[in-house]
């Protein structure tokens, strides 16, 4: 699990294809080494990658098929600048929301407009993920946790503070541009509690319900 809160931006250093998937090295100065090992989870732009190798200056990385095919991971080429964040712990601060690190989609950035000091882009998301993005709730654009100000149909509009900008790989995106998305997991997990309400997989007397989630603030 990620907070969504970047700690580091690095680039992609290697990239070699192996059986069909890939390996990447991934190089940051910026990224704490010191507490990551074999096995960690790191998230390269949103997705959650397992460190196979360490090296002082960066580690490797397999990317399955599986992956490949839901990310934009292909569209990466060695200077790919990617946000960087290393998997919570315990006493991490919880500064963004919960994310899994798991891609849900692609999306592409529309529009891009200053708004005073801040940057304010509009993004297209898949037509399946509009349900689950709600105004004033919270997404994952390429590993970094953002409020979504507003929401029309499939499109919605962030608005990018300067220090966000300046410590993500955010500040690049132009229009045209696709994104990693990942919906809130509360979204996910609610769609499924109401789709098996009245089915024969809903867990035998469940009182969750739509008036239950009414009565506690859920909706």
């Amino acid at each position: 699990m990620f907070t969504g809160i970047i700690e580091a931006v690095g680039q992609i250093g290697i990239i070699r294809s192996q059986g069909g998937d890939s390996r990447l090295f991934i190089t940051s100065e910026q990224l704490d080494y010191s507490d990551v090992k074999l096995g960690d989870s790191i998230a390269v732009n949103g997705v959650c990658l397992t460190v196979t190798n360490l090296e002082s200056h960066g580690f490797w990385a397999d990317v399955s098929n599986e992956t490949m095919a839901h990310t934009r991971m292909t569209d990466y080429s060695v200077g790919s600048r990617v946000n960087l964040e290393k998997a919570l712990t315990l006493n991490t601060r919880l500064g963004g929301h919960m994310v899994s690190g798991h891609v849900d989609g692609v999306g592409v950035v529309l529009e891009r407009y200053d708004d005073g000091r801040s940057i304010r882009f509009v993004i297209q998301a898949p037509e399946a993920l509009a349900k689950y993005i709600a105004e004033k709730g919270s997404i994952t654009v390429d590993g970094v946790s953002l409020t979504v100000n507003s929401v029309e149909k499939n499109q919605f509009v962030l608005n990018v503070v300067p220090h966000t900008a300046a410590e993500t790989v955010i500040e690049s995106y132009k229009q045209g541009c696709k994104v990693h998305l990942e919906v809130d997991l509360v979204a996910r997990y609610l769609e499924r509690l109401l789709s098996c309400q009245d089915s024969t997989d809903s867990p035998q007397g469940s009182k969750i319900n739509l008036s239950f989630l009414a009565t506690n603030g859920f909706m």
